[in-house]
């Protein structure tokens, strides 16, 4: 039912195991109104993934001191509950009458900055001066600013002296370019608002900082609007904005807080119906959210900025279907596949939609429409945060904008273009796990054409890895390594090792493939594989897994013992 997707895991990160258990014969499907009513909500699983991904940041991030979570408590009793949902038009009104507009800032979330960039075009049309406050930069570094804003400073120049390590297109850095450059263009004033502070006062400081230098902003005579674009949490009522109210004393100045994508208010939009439609709301007089992302979404592009691989890109939704079909034109050009009708007929679904399940079952309608239990499993693989390619639905699932996961799911459907119906066939358990071996060695493959410094975790690591007694991936490596030995004598050899439990089955499955498919392709871009044989591999119709999978083995076999001896990472 799925192919498995995902992302290479460097070494000690979590391997997440796939949710059809491999080579088991499925219920037979009832009709399409059995289980309709089992199937969750698209709210109950956006739900599920929100505080699944939830967990997912708390285990990448350190634990939050008592300060951090009052602080955090005190942004969401203010965001708790919202008045009535207005347009785009009221919140500019808004915007243009306040002397001080505090946009919160969700770092990772392109859209969060494309919002403040709108808003800054918006308010800045008319003669008023605008000034810029923006925490993306140190105060300290203010001459770096004024120097990069006149010209006298490129950009590298310009990041390394504030103190930011670009690390490629998914980093922060391109949105605040684009802020920048439109000041620029317009003569307008930024002002770094932002002191890194270590510690438990560390929010303390931040915020004090920055109400200093927006409260002397806010009283020059000739009253600017302050644009200020800082962290959410920030500018709660009681934080930033009581600070800089405090500081101007008897000088008055109003100010609008805009909140973007709000999690305590988007729940509800959608418990009514309107998430996706609301475009904004009001809270009081002095609040406001705009909303351009749901939570889940929001979270993902803190996912995918964290675990970013070498060469990776986001991709732009609004093209996602379009480029995802690209990417299976070109894979299927190489490797001589006649797609057909398939690449016309297949769907995108990301977690940006808010009826993921059901789109994907309606998909499904007909003969073969999904079972109960194929719905849970499904369920339960959206909920992994791992991308698949769904063949009976015609459906890519993309748990990530990121450019490998969708090149990898593209190599998947192009395969299915060999396969049809028989990708999907239950096998005995042996041959269930050579088949997703192959899978997973075509998928990394395939995302390699279309990004070349893709890299996977090498033999060398998984050794290292095996080493490491205390690695929670322990035993994923024992049985990887057991297994890419016993290969050399085939498959029955083998088959005594392939692991007993799914997650390990799975786990296992995903490294190899990996890795065989590594292999491949750096044995391509050095013409020691040719094309031919790359046409072959994607038109084996795998009577005989284990047996392909040997074959393709001791194709990259000096491939991967070369990884054994120089590790990629």
């Amino acid at each position: 039912m799925l192919v498995g997707g995902g992302r290479e895991r460097k070494a000690g990160e979590a391997v997440l195991a796939t949710s059809v258990a491999p080579g088991e014969k499925l219920p037979p499907s009832p009709c399409h109104g059995t289980f309709q009513g089992r199937m969750r909500s698209s709210l109950s699983l956006q739900r599920s993934l929100y505080a699944h991904q939830k967990r997912q940041i708390a285990a990448l991030v350190q634990s939050a001191s008592k300060t951090f979570q009052a602080y955090e408590r005190r942004y969401h009793r203010a965001t708790r509950h919202f008045r009535r949902v207005i347009d785009s038009r009221e919140v500019l009104n808004r915007l243009r009458r306040t002397d001080i507009a505090y946009v919160g800032d969700y770092h990772t979330l392109r859209l969060a900055q494309q919002t403040y960039l709108e808003l800054l075009e918006a308010v800045s049309a008319g003669d008023r001066r605008v000034v810029l406050a923006l925490e993306f930069i140190e105060g300290r570094s203010q001459a770096a600013l004024d120097a990069y804003q006149a010209g006298r400073l490129g950009e590298k120049a310009f990041l390394t002296r504030i103190g930011h390590p670009y690390r490629g297109d998914f980093d922060i850095w391109p949105s605040f370019r684009e802020i920048l450059s439109f000041a620029r263009e317009h003569r307008l004033e930024v002002v770094a608002i932002d002191r890194r502070a270590p510690g438990p006062r560390s929010l303390e400081v931040r915020d004090r900082f920055a109400a200093r230098r927006i409260a002397e902003l806010a009283r020059a005579p000739d009253r600017p609007l302050v644009m200020v674009l800082m962290g959410q949490f920030h500018v709660a009522p009681d934080h930033l904005p009581a600070r800089v109210t405090r500081l101007l004393g008897t000088t008055s100045r109003s100010h609008q807080i805009v909140y973007q994508n709000a999690e305590g208010i988007w729940w509800q939009l959608a418990e009514r119906g309107l998430a996706g439609e609301a475009r904004a709301v009001e809270l009081d007089e002095h609040q406001l959210c705009v909303f351009s992302a749901s939570p889940v979404v929001c979270q993902r592009s803190f996912l995918d900025y964290v675990e970013a691989e070498s060469g990776d890109a986001p991709i732009d939704e609004r093209g996602l279907t379009r480029t995802v079909r690209v990417m299976m034109r070109d894979i299927a050009g190489l490797t001589g596949v006649r797609l057909g009708r398939l690449a016309s007929g297949l769907e995108v679904i990301t977690a940006a939609e808010l009826d993921v399940m059901r789109r994907i079952v309606r998909r499904a309608d007909g003969p073969a429409p999904f079972s109960a239990d194929e719905v849970r499993h499904l369920e339960r693989h959206v909920l992994s945060r791992e991308s698949a390619f769904i063949p009976r639905a015609r459906v890519v699932w993309l748990a990530s904008l990121s450019l490998n996961h969708a090149a990898e799911e593209a190599a998947h459907a192009v395969r299915f273009a060999v396969l049809g119906e028989a990708m999907e066939r239950p096998r005995p358990r042996p041959d269930a796990f050579w088949t997703r071996v192959y899978e997973e060695a075509v998928g990394f493959f395939g995302s390699r054409l279309v990004n070349p410094a893709r890299r996977c975790t090498s033999l060398a690591e998984w050794a290292a890895i095996f080493g490491d007694g205390r690695s929670p991936h322990h035993r994923t490596a024992a049985f990887l390594l057991a297994l890419h030995a016993a290969l050399r004598e085939g498959p029955a050899a083998a088959r005594p090792l392939i692991p007993p439990t799914l997650e390990l089955f799975n786990a296992t499955a995903h490294a190899l493939g990996y890795l065989l498919g590594d292999a491949l392709a750096r044995g391509f871009a050095a013409r020691r594989v040719t094309g031919d044989e790359v046409r072959a591999l994607f038109h084996d119709r795998l009577e005989n897994p284990g047996a392909s999978v040997l074959a393709l083995r001791q194709l990259v076999a000096p491939m991967v013992e070369k990884s054994h001896r120089a590790p990629l990472l």
